[in-house]
C-alpha cells in the first residue's frame, strides 16, 4: 500500500470516531441544544474527515471535486437544519439545561 493509501485510510477510521462521538452525544446529553451541538460539529468534522479520506483514493479530479461539493452541501444543510430546530425549540419554551 503507498502512503496516501495509509493516510486515507487513517482519515476515514478517524472520521467514523467522530461520527461515533456525535451519536453518543446525542443519546447522553440532556437537552436539544446540547445535542445539536454534539451532531453537528462532530459529524461536520467527522464527514469532512472522511471526504478528505476518500479524495486521497479518488481516481480523478472530478470524483474529488464531487467528494468536495457533498461536503459543502452536506455543511450548509447542517448549519441550516441545526438552526430551524434550535428555534423551534427556543418557540416552543424548551429551556436550555442548567446545572442545579
Amino acid at each position: 500500500m503507498a502512503a496516501s493509501e495509509w493516510l486515507g485510510l487513517a482519515l476515514t477510521l478517524a472520521g467514523m470516531a467522530f461520527f461515533f462521538t456525535g451519536t453518543v452525544g446525542l443519546l447522553r446529553f440532556p437537552d436539544v441544544y446540547t445535542r445539536l451541538h454534539a451532531l453537528t460539529k462532530a459529524d461536520n468534522l467527522g464527514l469532512g474527515l472522511l471526504v478528505l479520506g476518500l479524495i486521497l483514493r479518488a481516481h480523478s479530479w472530478a470524483v474529488a471535486g464531487k467528494l468536495l461539493l457533498i461536503w459543502l452541501l452536506a455543511l450548509a444543510a447542517s448549519a441550516t437544519s441545526a438552526h430551524l430546530v434550535a428555534r423551534a425549540a427556543r418557540e416552543r419554551g424548551v429551556k436550555p439545561w442548567q446545572r442545579t
